[in-house]
């Protein structure tokens, strides 16, 4: 029996899973709360913790020439929950790490549920957590439930927590024509678990294009409630309609480029293309790529059937919008995440404003560890700035502009910069840098871990 008081963790997200796994890894208890399935949300589908609402990828696994799949090797070196269940339910997708959605769920699930120090309870916290709770981590996500919002509105002073986010639809692989469509990657990359033919690619000439996008911006929409009309949208995850309003070649460059790809029908590269990319490990679903949306279900069949491959396209899913939730983190939490309001509650997530599911991950297992350290009366122990984990929590807890916050994947932007030069003496530049950003990091994490370098190629 431990001799602890168990730590609070509202949310089972990502974040959440993670920041309870990294407490147990200390040997404190962990009381886990859910609200599903008792009060759902209008994303989820399930009452597994973890589930993936949107997009199955965690993008690049490149850990020594991208900023996202650096985070991937930090967190894997840090024991992370959820990479190793992403790492043991991918599929392919190029140089992303992607993965089987129901797997992947499932694993973080049965994790959790069967150790000893977790306790789980499924209901909502309706509201500001109870004064005796002493150590709380909030990670409740983007869909938080409108009681905790509210109370954390009314400790802040703030007055806005909200922002749109959109999901995407995913298709049946038995329903798309391969007579139309091929599998490639871009540049033709092979990634992990992938053979450089991991995306289902559908081309459009200029005129397929061109009324694609008219369809695009008269189909009928989702409509806002009356309270939700002024929540803006979070940029990096727009409307695909949206990014149409804004220019008949917006997509073309977006979403839609055909760079790296050529269309074995035609041996030519298409004028645009959308991409699709496995969802799960059967391979028998596919989501399409950058195409979250707020058409309605019906007009979500009618456009998206106009492209060339998937004229029978079957959904699995259609895509939707829901309202997404996050703190001014700069202005709110201390270099622990906890609130300046109130100590005994520490935030991790998307809820702190970083923005996508590594990221999420990445601050849940921060939290974690820090709250753990803390219900061992040790003072928490920070990631060195030249690290991802660092370089992003130094983001959010006060590295940003207060006045002009809004979400942030992680990046080298973020990162203190690096005195590499190379054996001529010049300033390193491009790739060159970049991997001195990461050997850096990942050398900075290891002393940090207190681990041997040598174990940075294990």
């Amino acid at each position: 029996m431990t001799e602890h008081a168990p730590i609070h963790v509202i949310g089972g997200g990502l974040a959440g899973s993670e920041a309870a796994w990294q407490i147990v890894q200390a040997g404190i208890p962990v009381v886990l709360h859910e609200m599903r399935p008792v009060r759902g949300t209008d994303a989820h589908q399930t009452d597994k913790f973890a589930e993936l609402v949107c997009s199955n990828s965690f993008r690049s696994d490149d850990h020594e020439y991208n900023a996202v799949g650096l985070l991937h090797e930090e967190m894997r070196r840090c024991g992370s929950l959820i990479l190793s269940a992403g790492d043991r339910h991918k599929v392919p997708a190029g140089g992303a790490l992607a993965v089987d959605r129901d797997g992947f769920a499932d694993a973080v699930t049965d994790a959790l549920r069967s150790h000893p120090l977790v306790t789980v309870e499924r209901g909502e916290v309706a509201g500001l957590p109870p004064a005796e709770w002493d150590n709380v981590v909030v990670a409740t996500g983007p869909l938080t439930s409108p009681a905790l919002a509210q109370g954390i509105l009314d400790l802040t002073g703030e007055a806005q927590l909200s922002f749109f986010d959109a999901i995407a639809p995913i298709v049946y692989l038995e329903s798309i024509d391969l007579s139309k469509a091929w599998f490639q990657s871009r540049y033709d990359k092979v990634g992990p678990g992938g053979t450089g033919k991991d995306y289902i690619n559908c081309a459009m000439d200029k005129e397929q294009y061109e009324a694609f996008i008219q369809a695009l911006r008269t189909g009928e929409k989702t409509d806002f409630k009356e309270w939700e009309k002024n929540t803006p949208y979070f940029e990096g995850c727009l409307p695909i309609e949206v990014m149409a309003e804004r220019g008949v070649d917006t997509l073309r460059y977006g979403p839609m480029k055909p760079v790296g790809l050529t269309n074995p029908h035609t041996g030519k590269r298409p004028y645009a293309v959308v991409q699709l990319r496995q969802d799960n490990a059967l391979g028998t679903l596919y989501n399409l790529v950058g195409f979250q949306t707020k058409l309605k279900y019906a007009e979500q069949a009618r456009v998206f059937r106009m492209i060339p491959g998937l004229e029978n396209a079957e959904f699995a899913r259609l895509g939707g919008l829901h309202r997404n939730t996050f703190l001014n983190s700069p202005r709110l939490l201390d270099g622990t995440l906890r609130l300046k309001a109130r100590p005994a509650l520490r935030f991790a997530g998307q809820i702190t404003g970083c923005e996508g599911y590594v990221e999420s991950a990445s601050v849940g297992l921060m939290a974690g560890r820090f709250a753990a350290a803390e219900r061992l009366g040790k003072a928490p122990s920070l990631p060195p700035p030249t690290t991802a984990l660092g370089a992003l929590l130094h983001h959010i807890t006060g590295g940003a502009d207060a006045e002009t916050f809004q979400p942030m994947n992680v990046n080298f932007g973020l990162f203190p910069p690096v005195d590499a030069r190379g054996p001529n003496g010049k300033e390193l530049h491009g790739k060159d840098r970049k991997l001195a950003y990461s050997r850096r990091a990942l050398a900075d994490l290891d002393a940090w871990l207190g681990r041997a370098p040598a174990a940075a190629a294990e």
